[in-house]
């Protein structure tokens, strides 16, 4: 069965210093971490915060392309975890087929900011990392751990690019 996730907020690791995406379903019984490097953080983070760059970003020009060439992107699916690897799927249609492609999660999360669909994970990944965890969650973003990836975030400008096309 697959649980619908959002996206609660992005956190600064701080054993790491890796950025993490934290997806949480509305029932709050399940929530997952996922580590994603910075430029994919940073490509989350735009669109949430109403951001657009004066060219298409990576994830903007897939979009785009795709629909363009008549598919529509559904939703996303956080379907399995393995060898302590997520992995992901675009879910799209495509004259009334579903075409289904393996991506990263991270890039998929980015899609579907961008796309406004809905993010699925699969019930099993999300029990497996509950039972890995024995259950219990630490607290992953706490007020001083999202105040450090505002940071960060705020002192990205899109007038600050120095390489523009």
């Amino acid at each position: 069965m697959m649980i619908k996730m959002e996206i609660f907020g992005l956190a600064m690791d701080e054993k790491t210093n890796m950025p993490l995406v934290i997806l949480k379903d509305k029932e709050d019984k399940y929530i997952l971490p996922i580590w994603i490097g910075a430029l994919e953080a940073m490509s989350i983070s735009m669109p949430l915060k109403g951001m657009t760059m004066p060219r298409p970003m990576t994830h903007d020009l897939f979009l785009d392309t795709i629909t363009k060439l008549g598919a529509k992107l559904i939703h996303i699916e956080i379907s399995e975890l393995k060898d302590s690897t997520y992995y992901a799927i675009l879910v799209m249609n495509h004259n009334d087929a579903e075409l289904r492609i393996d991506s990263r999660p991270s890039d998929a999360i980015a899609m579907a900011v961008r796309a406004k669909v809905t993010i699925l994970v699969n019930e099993e990944v999300l029990e497996k990392v509950m039972k890995e965890q024995d259950g219990e969650y630490q607290v992953v973003l706490n007020d001083e751990e999202g105040k450090k990836w505002t940071e960060i975030l705020e002192k990205y400008r899109v007038d600050d690019i120095k390489y523009k096309m």
